[in-house]
């Protein structure tokens, strides 16, 4: 099946450029326009009303006079198509449906349970999108396509999920979702690692301050990463994203199963770490309000972790604040590596409490190299836990302004 890429669906450069500055801007006069893109007036004007008429941008009203006639007010069109985000992560994924102003008009998730598959979870998809359509009155020809932010290991050229970490269910092995979901819809997919598309959404959320390179560490199961240089994401020879939990903390420390280098980083610092080191305490004999919670060491999980570390229980406590310590000795390692301006530091292990990113970030500045000659802002990010899927979303619509 052939489908109409993304990037061809507006004309030419010139309307790609003017639309870009109008969705960066919100609400833009001809006259600031004319001032920024360089055009001449009769350029301008004809691009303008082609977007126009097109249903790109509409009128958004008079702007103030400088002394003359009012300028008309120009902004994107937030109806001229929709877009799909798709999260893919080993707790939940989750669907949502926006304009292209990325008001979401719908979502949908699913827990990733022992029973979740891949063909259990795309059948759900494909279910869901159609349900959503119908309940919008939103045909398939208005959708520009569906992005996917997914764990990775992943090749995105040829839109397969690689060989992924600890998928509860079985069958997440060289999974090819694009060929799935294009076959099963009418509209183009793209694939892109879950770091990747959180540092586009956040970016994006994050427009009105120019920071040119950005660093997105997403703390969760696993351990997963994102750059961004000069506004763009740096990929790599190979699938990157989880890449910084494989960075080597203690060369004798233990590993997780069978995977990975010993002594890594998501060894002491996931969700993973913090289960495996609470249960190992508990059979040590620590006392622990945990143990009204689960009798059985080894049943304890992330969530009896949650419901303890709200009411102070001190082991608990001590396990968060070991792992935040050992995260923010690798964040460290990152910043006097890379010199980010701005880190994003999201996930739900980041979000459990506000103590979790108060002592990584203080750790990692108090090991970082130039300090404090070189300041970097941490931050939590705009979008929360959404941000993966948000971000997949505004993959989409940055497609449309690619030239």
């Amino acid at each position: 099946m052939s489908l109409l890429p993304i990037n061809e669906r507006m004309g030419s450069r010139k309307h790609k450029e003017i639309y870009e500055r109008i969705r960066r801007q919100g609400t833009v006069s001809k006259i600031d326009l004319l001032e920024q893109s360089q055009m001449t007036g009769s350029t301008l004007t004809r691009t303008l009303e082609e977007l126009t008429a097109q249903g790109w941008l509409v009128e958004a009203g008079l702007g103030e006079s400088t002394g003359g006639r009012r300028p008309i007010l120009y902004e994107t069109n937030p109806a001229a198509g929709y877009v799909f985000g798709l999260d893919i992560s080993r707790m939940s994924s989750k669907l949502i449906l926006c304009d292209l102003h990325l008001n979401k008009l719908d979502g949908h998730s699913w827990i990733m349970d022992e029973t979740m598959t891949p063909s259990r979870l795309f059948h759900a998809i494909a279910e869901t999108v159609d349900v959503m359509l119908k309940t919008h009155g939103i045909s398939t020809e208005s959708v520009l396509g569906m992005g996917i932010g997914a764990v990775g290991p992943l090749d995105r050229s040829s839109g397969i999920i690689v060989e992924p970490l600890y998928f509860q269910a079985p069958g997440w092995r060289h999974v090819e979702i694009v060929r799935y979901l294009q076959e099963r819809f009418a509209f183009p997919v793209l694939l892109d690692n879950g770091a990747n598309t959180a540092i586009m959404g956040e970016s994006w959320s994050d427009r009105n301050r120019d920071y040119r390179h950005l660093l997105y560490v997403h703390v969760g199961v696993g351990i997963r990463s994102a750059m961004m240089s000069n506004g763009k994401v740096v990929y790599g020879a190979v699938d990157m994203e989880g890449s910084i939990g494989q960075m080597i903390i203690q060369t004798d420390g233990p590993r997780i199963g069978e995977q990975g280098n010993f002594g890594s980083l998501q060894t002491y610092a996931s969700i993973y770490a913090l289960e495996q080191q609470a249960q190992s305490r508990l059979k040590q004999g620590r006392e622990s309000s945990l143990r009204f919670k689960e009798p059985d060491p080894e049943k304890i999980t992330f969530a009896h972790l949650l419901q303890a570390l709200k009411e102070h229980d001190p082991l608990t406590v001590e396990i968060f604040s070991q792992a935040a310590t050992y995260f923010g000795i690798g964040l460290s390692n990152l910043l006097n590596i890379l010199h980010p301006e701005k880190v994003i530091l999201g996930g739900s292990l980041m979000n459990s409490d506000p103590s979790f990113f108060q002592i990584a970030t203080r750790v990692a500045i108090r090991n970082t190299y130039y300090y404090p000659a070189y300041q970097v802002v941490f931050s939590q990010g705009h979008l929360g836990e959404e941000a993966l899927v948000i971000g997949a979303a505004t993959m989409v619509i940055n497609q449309l302004t690619e030239v």
